[in-house]
């Protein structure tokens, strides 16, 4: 029988780990249990930048590297792989992500992780036929989490109308005083439970690159 620490295991070495859940309505035809894989920090940024996929010049080494890896685990797991990138159409990892009970909505609007913060992001799922056993997930990070610092942190409140602002935060990426370019989102930053998870600021610049 499959279990979460099997999995959890096997995607150690490639510096993933296991971001939540999924069972019931919200999973694929056939799946009883989705498990959706996130970097698992410190770490993650000096594997993946060790990786062929990095070293190739290629485009999109990211997606491509979650591909080849997620791939083979699925393989030695006997699992479907399902990854975020690839459409359309694309995989509802968002709505996978809250039906999980370990991602929510935060104050902002994105998506906050209990262990990843606001700076959660998937790498891709692994599918499996079976319903596993799965522990109940921890609160909402949240909910104890009185400064809110990320409410008042972005630069051009890009947030402050309760949707993205995103021609806001893009034209003031091009600011010189503005450093999210080189160390990721400044309201990503502010999040108490992003600052505890380890992301390396090379490695926000890299997202950041590709967003603008």
């Amino acid at each position: 029988m499959m279990t979460l620490d099997t999995i959890a295991r096997a995607a150690a070495p490639h510096h993933l780990d296991v971001f939540g859940t999924v069972t019931g309505p919200e999973t694929p035809e056939g799946i009883g249990t989705l498990v959706l894989l996130g970097p698992r920090e410190p770490g993650f940024w000096p594997a993946f930048t060790a990786s062929p996929e990095y070293a190739d010049a290629a485009p999109d080494p990211l997606d491509r590297w979650s591909s080849r890896v997620i791939g083979g685990l699925a393989h030695a797991l006997q699992a479907t792989a399902f990854f975020p990138f690839g459409g359309p159409p694309f995989q509802p990892f968002i709505a996978w992500a809250k039906a999980s009970g370990r991602a929510h909505s935060s104050p902002v609007g994105l998506l906050v992780h209990d262990t990843a913060g606001l700076m959660v992001s998937y790498r891709g799922a692994l599918g499996f036929a079976d319903k596993l056993d799965t522990p109940a997930p921890p609160p909402n990070p949240c909910n104890s989490c009185g400064a809110q610092p990320c409410l008042t942190a972005c630069p051009v409140d890009a947030f402050a109308s309760g949707t993205y602002d995103i021609a806001a935060c893009k034209a003031d990426l091009d600011r010189p005083e503005n450093d999210c370019m080189s160390k990721g989102c400044a309201v990503r930053r502010a999040c108490p439970v992003s600052q505890s998870y380890g992301r390396l600021d090379y490695q926000s610049a890299f997202h950041m690159r590709a967003f603008k």
